[in-house]
């Protein structure tokens, strides 16, 4: 190895003082908002797809009036097409309500606390696992992206 030693960058090396447990609470805290990450994504898809089928609807009473069935495509357009999916809701208005109330706060308040109880390094308990886990000196178990495969 030429250059730097291996090992973590410093941007993932515990700063002086944090503790296992403040280490483990943040690495808590930080899966946890993945986990919320992951669900807005799902309220997105829920967004998207809703909003799919509900342009489909326009084809659908288009065909039904084709077909012959005029009281049944008045009811598809009256009852079904632009309908609320909650009470006052449309799927957009969900996904920023989950913003606002929930998401944002709650990243905020993540970052506050990984700015103040680990000087802003993010990912402290995963580059430690990865640290522990790795074999040093081969060539796919390098610390860093910029120590390349041939361990440079």
């Amino acid at each position: 190895m030429t250059g730097h030693q291996d090992g973590p960058d410093r941007t993932h090396r515990r700063p002086e003082g944090v503790s296992d447990a403040t280490v483990e609470a943040l690495g808590s805290l930080s899966k946890a908002l993945e986990t919320t990450e992951r669900a807005r994504g799902h309220l997105y898809s829920f967004h998207q797809l809703t909003g799919t089928a509900d342009l489909e609807l326009d084809r659908a009473v288009e065909l039904l009036h084709k077909a012959g069935h005029p009281d049944w495509a008045e009811t598809v357009r009256t009852q079904v097409l632009g309908r609320n999916v909650i009470p006052g809701h449309w799927t957009f208005q969900i996904i920023e309500a989950y913003d606002t109330t929930y998401h944002q706060p709650f990243r905020e308040i993540e970052r506050g606390a990984v700015e103040e109880l680990a000087e802003g390094r993010d990912h402290l308990h995963e580059a430690e696992m990865k640290e522990a886990r790795r074999t040093v000196g081969h060539p796919d178990h390098t610390a860093r992206p910029d120590t390349g495969g041939d361990g440079r």
